[in-house]
C-alpha cells in the first residue's frame, strides 16, 4: 500500500509544474491521466479504496496468530466478609484488606474450518493480605494450552473466509469503476471545451471573413454589381459575427473553468485542448464483453456478496434455532507459593474440560420466525442479483452496439467535414469573383459550421462509449488485459 501513495505523490510532483503555468495544452489522454491523479473526485475514490484495503488487511491479520499482554498492576480491596469462628462455633464479620497484581501472555490462533480457537497462556498473580494476619502469595501458570469451540453452532470464521475476499475484490473493482467514471466525465468536459474552442475559432474566422466580404460588397455595390438588399445582408452577417464571437468567448471561458476545476487546476489557467485524431477501428465482440462484465462488474460482485451474507444469516438463524453445545479443554501446570521463585518449582498438573449445552424449549416461534425471515431475505437477494445481471447484460449489449455505430459515425463525420470545408472555400472564392450569390455563401458557411460540430460530437460520443465499455467490463480491449491486473501491477498492492 505504501507504493500506492508513493506512486500518487510521484505523479503529483510531476504535475506540480503544470499548475504553476498560466497556459497549458492538453490532449485527451493527458487530461484523463491528470484527472485520475489529481482531481478531488479521484482523491475521494482513492481514500475510499484505501479504507477498504485496510479492512482487507485487517481480515488477513485476524487469520494469523495473535499475542496479547494482559496486566493488572494494582488492585486494592477493603471490605467486610463473613467468616466462621471454629473456637466459638459461630459466623462472624471481619474486616479484610487485599492487594493484588497480575500479568499474563496469551497466544491465540483461530481455526477457520473448525470455527474454534487454539490458545496458549502464561500467567502470574500476586496477592497480599493485610490485617491481623499478613501473608504474601504467588500463583503461577507457566504454560497452559487449550482449545475452545462451538460444536453445533454458527461458524463465523468460515463465512468470513468466503465473504471477505469477495468484499475486497468488489472494493477494488468499485475503485476502478469509479476511476473509469472519472475518465467519462473528463471526456465530457474535454469535448465541451473542444467544441467551444472550435466554435470560437470559427467565429473569429467568420468575423474576419464577414468583414472582408462586407468590404468587397461595398465596392461591388458602388458599381451596381449587387443590390442594396445583398449589401444589408452582408452588414447583418458582420454584426451577427461580432455577437457570435462574443458569445463564443464566453462559452470558452465557462468550458475552461469547468475543466480546470475538475482537474484540480487553477481556474484562471488557460487550457487549450488538442482534438484526438480519427480513432483506429476496434472490434469488441459482444460475447467477450458480456463475459468480462459478468466476471468483473462491481455491482454484480456486490450482489454476490449480498447473497453470501444472506446465506450466512440463514445459517446463523438455523444454528440458533437448534440446541447448541460448546467445549473448552486445556492442559497446563500451576503452583502456589509464598515466594515467586517457589511458584515455578514442583509444578502441579492443571486440567480443564468443560462442555456446555443450550436447548431452546419455549420461545413462541421466535426462532422459527428468524429462520423464515432469513430464507425470504436470501430469496430476495438471489432475485435482485439475477435482475442486476440482466440489467448489466442489456447495458453492455447496447453500449457495444452503440460503440460500433459511433465508429461509423466518426468516419462519416470526417468525410462530411472535409466536403463542407471544400464547399465553403470554393463558394467563398466564387462569391469574391462575383460568380456566387450571398445565399449560396451563407448556406455553405452554415454547413461548414454544422459539419465541424458534428465531427466533434461524434468524437465525444465515440470516447464516451469506449470508456463506458471499459467501466462496465473492467477490461482494457486495447491492451487485451483486465484492468484489475494492470491496476495491481501499477500500484504494486500486495494482497
Amino acid at each position: 500500500m505504501k507504493r500506492l501513495y508513493i506512486a500518487i505523490l510521484a505523479v503529483l510532483a510531476t504535475a506540480a509544474p503544470l499548475y504553476a503555468q498560466r497556459k497549458v495544452t492538453l490532449d485527451l489522454q493527458s487530461a484523463i491521466r491528470l484527472a485520475n491523479d489529481s482531481s478531488l473526485t479521484a482523491f475521494r475514490y482513492q481514500n475510499l479504496y484505501a479504507s477498504n484495503y485496510w479492512q482487507w488487511r485487517t481480515f488477513k491479520a485476524n487469520r494469523l496468530p495473535s499475542l496479547s499482554l494482559n496486566v493488572m498492576p494494582a488492585q486494592y480491596n477493603r471490605y467486610i466478609t463473613q467468616r466462621y469462628n471454629s473456637e466459638e462455633d459461630i459466623d462472624v464479620f471481619r474486616s479484610q484488606q487485599i492487594y493484588m497484581a497480575s500479568a499474563g501472555l496469551t497466544l491465540n490462533q483461530n481455526v477457520d474450518f473448525l470455527g474454534g480457537s487454539f490458545y496458549l497462556e502464561s500467567d502470574l498473580e500476586y496477592m497480599r493480605n493485610f490485617g491481623n494476619y499478613t501473608s504474601n502469595q504467588f500463583s503461577s501458570i507457566p504454560v497452559r494450552m487449550g482449545y475452545r469451540q462451538s460444536l453445533i453452532g454458527f461458524n463465523q470464521f468460515k463465512w468470513e473466509k468466503k465473504i471477505e475476499p469477495i468484499k475486497y475484490e468488489k472494493a477494488k473493482r468499485e475503485f476502478i469503476y469509479n476511476m473509469e467514471s472519472v475518465s467519462e466525465q473528463v471526456v465530457s468536459y474535454f469535448f465541451a471545451l473542444a467544441l467551444a474552442q472550435s466554435e470560437y475559432r470559427l467565429a473569429v474566422e467568420n468575423m474576419s471573413s464577414s468583414d472582408t466580404l462586407y468590404t468587397i460588397g461595398e465596392r461591388r455595390y458602388k458599381i451596381a454589381a449587387i443590390s442594396q438588399a445583398d449589401l444589408l445582408t452582408l452588414k447583418l452577417d458582420k454584426v451577427n459575427a461580432e455577437n457570435t464571437l462574443e458569445n463564443a468567448l464566453i462559452s470558452v471561458k465557462r468550458a475552461r473553468f469547468a475543466l480546470a476545476s475538475y482537474l484540480g487546476m487553477d481556474t484562471e489557467t488557460e487550457i487549450d485542448v488538442i482534438l484526438p485524431g480519427k480513432p483506429q477501428a476496434m472490434n469488441i465482440p459482444l460475447d467477450m464483453a458480456l463475459e468480462h462484465a459478468r466476471s468483473n462488474n462491481p455491482t454484480l460482485l456486490g450482489h454476490r456478496q449480498t447473497v453470501l451474507e444472506a446465506q450466512r444469516d440463514m445459517s446463523r438463524a438455523k444454528a440458533e434455532a437448534r440446541f447448541n453445545a460448546s467445549v473448552n479443554a486445556s492442559v497446563g501446570f500451576n503452583q502456589v507459593a509464598n515466594k515467586i521463585k517457589d511458584a515455578y518449582n514442583n509444578l502441579l498438573r492443571q486440567d480443564l474440560v468443560s462442555v456446555s449445552v443450550s436447548i431452546p424449549l419455549v420461545d413462541w416461534g421466535v426462532r422459527r420466525g428468524k429462520v423464515n425471515i432469513a430464507k425470504n431475505t436470501l430469496t430476495v437477494a438471489e432475485i435482485a442479483a439475477r435482475q442486476e445481471e440482466l440489467s448489466v447484460d442489456q447495458d453492455v449489449t447496447m453500449t457495444v452496439n452503440d460503440f460500433a455505430t459511433q465508429q461509423r459515425m466518426v468516419a462519416s463525420a470526417v468525410e462530411a467535414l472535409d466536403l463542407a470545408d471544400m464547399a465553403y472555400s470554393q463558394t467563398r472564392q466564387r462569391f469574391i469573383i462575383g460568380k456566387a450569390d450571398i445565399n449560396s455563401l451563407t448556406l455553405a458557411h452554415n454547413r461548414q459550421q454544422e459539419a465541424s460540430k458534428n465531427y466533434i460530437s461524434s468524437l465525444q460520443n465515440y470516447w464516451l462509449s469506449y470508456y463506458k465499455i471499459r467501466k462496465l467490463t473492467m477490461f482494457d480491449f486495447e491492451q487485451n488485459i483486465p484492468i484489475a491486473i494492470a491496476f495491481d501491477r501499477e500500484i504494486g498492492v500486495e494482497e
